[in-house]
């Protein structure tokens, strides 16, 4: 069964709808607080709340002591992923399969444009994210996305990087890496890690961009073949499921994966 969206998202939506829709134009000034309450039958909370998404977008524009207006120009709208269409594993799924396509290619620029310095820091980050080896039940599965960030900046492609970093808060907390990793298999998941972290670096290094691209692609899927592997241990396929629990279904399948990659 599909959660029903929060009522700031409808109210907003509707408000959307109607300046995409042309009923209001812009420089129209926005119902008052109170007259939208009573359209929409909510508080002033939510109100706000919808409000305040607008805002974000550009849609609108508040005037001190006058309102809120809608913009002049309502349809550049900036890129945004709400919230609530990430509370399911196959939102999740295809939200990795973005980054992966986003992310191998900065690998590749990256070790084409990144300095000897920039290399350095970013073996740096590397040791320090995998020395780490903490119990995965107490660590999200992409804990070494600041690792990915400092790839993407020094890739030089600023929309790059602001990209990946604008996905920092909406994919980093999703899942516990207990999830997919159980206790016992611990050091050779981390083992394994550092050496697809390492595979990417020394290309870095070496400025060797195909060899970069490659790896990072190796590195990211193989993290999206082990939340696939959550989802389908899970039977979720498009349910409002989070995955809690599933990390017992997943020891064997993931202990045969790390032996078929020694």
């Amino acid at each position: 069964m599909t959660k029903r969206k929060p009522l700031s998202t409808i109210v907003a939506d509707s408000l959307v709808e109607k300046i995409r829709a042309g009923q209001l134009l812009p420089g129209a000034q926005l119902p008052t607080e109170a007259e939208l309450c009573a359209e929409y039958e909510v508080s002033r909370t939510v109100v706000r709340e919808a409000v305040a998404r607008l805002r974000s977008e550009g849609l609108v524009v508040p005037h001190q002591g006058r309102g809120i207006f809608v913009g002049d120009l309502p349809a550049s709208r900036n890129f945004s992923i709400p919230d609530e269409a990430l509370k399911t594993l196959p939102e999740t799924i295809a939200l990795l399969e973005l980054r992966l396509s986003v992310e191998v290619e900065a690998a590749g620029l990256c070790a084409e444009r990144c300095t000897a310095a920039e290399a350095a820091e970013i073996r740096a980050l590397m040791e320090q994210f995998d020395a780490q080896q903490e119990d995965p039940a107490a660590i999200n599965i992409h804990y070494d996305y600041d690792f990915h960030l400092a790839i993407a900046k020094a890739a030089r492609n600023e929309f790059m990087h602001a990209f990946l970093a604008y996905l920092k808060p909406k994919i980093v907390p999703r899942y516990q890496l207990g999830y997919v990793v159980a206790a016992s298999l611990k050091d050779r998941y981390y083992a394994r890690i550092h050496r697809e972290h390492n595979a990417v670096v020394e290309a870095i290094e070496r400025g060797d961009g195909r060899a970069a691209r490659q790896a990072m692609r190796k590195h990211l899927h193989a993290s999206l073949e082990r939340v696939r592997e959550l989802a389908a241990s899970s039977g979720i396929a498009g349910k409002d499921e989070t995955g809690e629990g599933a990390a017992a279904l997943l020891v064997d399948g993931f202990g045969r994966s790390l032996t078929s990659h020694k």
